[in-house]
């Protein structure tokens, strides 16, 4: 089981607006928040969104890159997947492979892929038929 991941940020209110909004949708409820950071709990697990320190925002994060390429997450439901995928496109949040969506990864894989502000890719997928 996961405990927590830790994820630094480059403007830590632009995090928490989309992080803010996006977790309690999939069951997080906030866990602490502090100057430099905020993190959000569900069950055993926490996420942890820490402000990245200026003299290291330079180059900026790229999934691509060795390190963290994204964070997936349980849908409860293809319809619940469905409603975050509107609720995204209603705040104006581009859904990655469009033109696959929703079984972009693999047609047994209904989910939804987006990117944080920060470029982090996120998916959330329904559990299996």
């Amino acid at each position: 089981m996961l405990h927590h991941v830790e994820i630094n940020v480059s403007d830590l209110s632009q995090a928490a607006e989309f992080w803010g909004w996006l977790l309690p949708e999939l069951g997080y409820e906030l866990y602490q928040t502090w100057e430099k950071g905020f993190s959000w709990k569900h069950q055993d697990t926490y996420l942890v969104f820490v402000q990245t320190e200026e003299k290291h925002l330079f180059p900026p994060f790229h999934r691509a890159k060795t390190g963290l390429n994204h964070i997936a997450f349980h849908g409860r439901s293809t319809r619940n997947v469905d409603k975050l995928t509107e609720k995204l496109r209603g705040k104006g949040i581009r859904i990655l492979y469009e033109d696959k969506h929703p079984f972009a990864g693999g047609k047994e894989h209904y989910a939804v892929f987006f990117e944080d502000p920060d470029r982090l890719k996120v998916e959330v997928a329904a559990p299996p038929n």
